[in-house]
């Protein structure tokens, strides 16, 4: 069973960001397997890599779509991103010192940060992004 089960009650109308959250999701459940399956440190490594990876490109495009259309709050969505960012850069440094083992704890917060972020912060720009042309 995955630990995120994608649904598209996350689907936000933004067909761009729609498609890599689909895309973040698979990566995270990627992850998750690679935990579940106890596949070792490299792979779980190089599993953390691939979504901190997307993550970044994920929200490179979403920062973009703000500056070009104005979004007002967008430096603080951008600030919940870099907290984002250096939580997983945390969690990657941790794995590669072997103080971490990628814990349940820590999928749960994935999981729950990506799921928060999508249906309360992404959901709180899509009426102003789509009055704007976003796509």
């Amino acid at each position: 069973m995955p630990l995120f089960p994608w649904s598209d009650r996350y689907l936000l109308g933004i067909a761009s960001i729609d498609e890599q959250h689909v895309r973040l999701v698979e990566v995270l459940n990627n992850l998750h397997d690679a935990m579940r399956a106890r596949q070792g440190a490299a792979a779980l490594e190089a599993q953390l890599e691939a979504l901190l990876r997307y993550t970044i490109d994920h929200f490179a495009h979403e920062e973009r779509l703000f500056r070009q259309h104005g979004y007002p709050d967008g430096p603080a969505h951008t600030r919940e991103h870099e907290q984002l960012r250096q939580k997983v850069l945390a969690f990657r440094k941790q794995l590669k010192a072997n103080e971490l083992a990628l814990p349940v704890e820590v999928m749960s917060f994935l999981r729950d940060w990506l799921s928060n972020h999508i249906l309360v912060s992404d959901a709180a720009y899509v009426e102003f992004l789509k009055s704007r042309g976003a796509r």
